[in-house]
């Protein structure tokens, strides 16, 4: 993730947790949660507020919770209950340790070039037919907007992202509206696929 996407959060963590902390995201919930086994260990990763993390925690899953922002971590720490980790994607080291990686907005911020890197690394922190949920400003090409990075997939871009791996098959593929009433025009791509 780039610097100045962290940057953004550092500086507008209590904005940012506030505006999306109570997002209902339901509609995503359950397609995932459907796939993921019962109490199954989640790595939510680019928590942000906590928000999806303390759903799954609720509903008797195990959650590990990662943020690059040490301001967004601190917050989503005390709304959970329980240690947020510090550190940035690219960074983790998992093997083989989840049933479901939960990434809702976090793999925004990845340069198109570095995706597949990332996609692999988290593969390998996926149980064998783990899951994997992805959410994506839906779009095309990629910069800078407002103080963050992004990127932007449409179908046909992120089918052949996936296609190239071998390791990572698509269940479902999926557009959504934007859950903040105020960014309803925004769309979001969303990805459901199975470590195999």
């Amino acid at each position: 993730m780039k610097r100045t996407s962290i940057d953004y959060y550092e500086k507008y963590a209590e904005t940012f947790f506030e505006t999306t902390v109570l997002a209902d995201m339901q509609m995503v919930y359950q397609p995932f949660l459907s796939l993921v086994k019962p109490q199954g260990r989640i790595l939510d990763l680019g928590c942000g507020s906590g928000r999806d993390s303390r759903y799954f925690i609720r509903h008797g899953y195990q959650v590990e919770a990662v943020d690059g922002s040490p301001a967004l971590a601190r917050l989503a720490s005390e709304y959970i209950g329980q240690e947020v980790i510090c550190g940035r994607i690219e960074e983790l080291e998992y093997d083989q340790e989840f049933d479901g990686i939960w990434a809702c907005a976090s793999l925004v911020h990845i340069e198109k070039k570095d995706m597949p890197e990332i996609l692999k690394k988290l593969k390998r922190a996926l149980n064998l037919e783990g899951i994997l949920y992805i959410s994506l400003k839906y779009g095309e090409g990629e910069g800078v907007k407002d103080g963050r990075f992004f990127s932007y997939y449409d179908e046909v871009q992120l089918r052949k992202v996936f296609n190239r791996l071998k390791y990572l098959k698509i269940i479902k593929l999926f557009r959504t509206e934007d859950v903040r009433q105020e960014r309803k025009q925004e769309l979001w791509i969303n990805v459901l696929a199975r470590a195999v």
